[in-house]
């Protein structure tokens, strides 16, 4: 990648990049899980491995093991190395640990490490004759695999399928399915490394954005970016010295007028404030007082429904 050293120009590519990368990102303005971005990072590698070797796609990999095994933080992932939730059904020789689930105390398969969990995941599906129709299905479908995996009964939860493709489109795990795809993703996240930032950008809404860390300041990010600190304030609708607490969303674009679909409403929950609920959904604090109809003087209490488009 050309470097470039006017960052604000720098910064115009990258929007350009994100726009063809990140068309389809599912992040809708949600914070990130650390524990996630750091358990994907962990075991993306050996998910590519399994998917070329079983024609398992990695995000399905990645996406049923975050799932599972809460990120690798559930009891039965650090006491088992079990990730995948794996029973011991009949077949299974090996050490076992019993813990309540569709029963009171239902049998699970037990590992000596995390590998192995990952290794017999991959082995159950590409043996299992009821799994045999997925393999049928592109290496870059994650929806028909996620469909298929609970329709074959995988798991009893009846959302099991949504909460999986959900987690590949906020955590954009399909980029490891593509070969090409996964060349380029690595490449503009390198260069973007080698600038020396430390924030990562990432595209939701249509807008760029980053996610504050530890210490941050509206300041701080626009010198690193090389914007103007008021222009950053101006876009995320604070004035000058309002705090960034780490996880918040920094907008480098005007927001819109609406949520796009498929945000029709936001239910309000303990804590919440209008200006947070803009800076989820990506809409100006001004449009959102509009389309529910309040003025500037409406606290938002639990329970309150509001229109975001």
């Amino acid at each position: 990648m050309t470097f470039f050293r006017d960052k604000y120009k720098y910064i115009l590519y990258v929007y350009f990049v994100l726009s063809t990368l990140f068309f389809s990102a599912g992040v809708y303005g949600q914070t990130r899980i650390k524990a996630y971005e750091a358990y994907i990072k962990k075991y993306s590698d050996i998910a590519i491995e399994h998917m070329q070797k079983y024609r398992i796609p990695a995000s399905i990999t990645l996406a049923q093991g975050l799932l599972e095994s809460g990120a690798g933080m559930s009891d039965l992932a650090r006491y088992s190395n079990n990730h995948f939730g794996i029973k011991c059904h009949r077949n299974w020789r090996g050490p076992a640990v019993y813990a309540p689930d569709d029963g009171p105390n239902d049998c699970f398969r037990k590992y000596k490490t995390v590998e192995d969990s990952y290794r017999d995941h991959a082995e159950f599906l590409a043996y299992g004759s009821r799994y045999k129709v997925l393999f049928d299905l592109s290496i870059t479908d994650y929806k028909g695999w996620a469909r298929g995996l609970q329709t074959t009964g995988y798991a009893t939860d009846k959302a099991y399928a949504n909460k999986l493709i959900k987690l590949i489109e906020d955590y954009e795990l399909y980029r490891f399915d593509d070969k090409n795809y996964r060349k380029k993703y690595k490449e503009e996240s390198n260069s973007l490394a080698h600038e020396g930032w430390k924030h990562q950008p990432y595209k939701t809404h249509g807008l760029v954005y980053v996610i504050a860390v530890e210490g941050d300041t509206y300041a701080s990010i626009a010198e690193e970016f090389g914007f103007k600190e008021k222009d950053l304030l101006k876009y995320n609708e604070v004035p000058k010295g309002f705090p960034l607490n780490e996880g918040d969303i920094v907008y480098f674009q005007k927001k819109k007028s609406k949520a796009d679909e498929p945000y029709y409403q936001h239910v309000i929950q303990v804590g919440e404030s209008m200006h947070g609920i803009s800076q989820k959904y990506g809409i100006r604090l001004r449009n959102l007082y509009r389309l529910n109809k309040k003025n500037y003087d409406y606290v938002p209490e639990e329970g309150d429904v509001l229109k975001l488009r």
